[in-house]
């Protein structure tokens, strides 16, 4: 979970730490962007991704939410460094670009 935080701070320098039902948020410019989370059946750590719905990306999960999509991350090997960059500067880009305001 460290090396997930320190993966998504260092993405962007407008990016923020903060704390949201329990569950450590990273915001981009004070608006939700991601958060950590574990899955309680499995107790495997995931990034939520709050405007996932924009998102296209094989390992996304949408499940039942209409918005958010989660990334699963295996505790057991290592961290998909590039994926996860990836998705990241994704996200931000969509905050950037305006498709999402800020």
């Amino acid at each position: 979970m460290l090396a997930l935080r320190s993966i998504i701070l260092d993405q962007d320098k407008d990016i923020s730490e903060t704390q949201k039902w329990g569950m450590p948020c990273f915001c981009y410019k004070k608006k939700m962007f991601c958060y950590l989370w574990t899955d309680k059946k499995t107790d495997e750590p995931y990034i939520l991704m709050v405007e996932g719905k924009h998102l296209d990306h094989p390992q996304l999960e949408e499940g039942d939410r209409k918005r958010m999509k989660i990334f699963r991350v295996n505790p057991n090997i290592d961290l998909p460094i590039v994926e996860i960059k990836c998705i990241l500067q994704q996200a931000l880009d969509l905050y950037k670009e305006g498709v999402v305001k800020v």
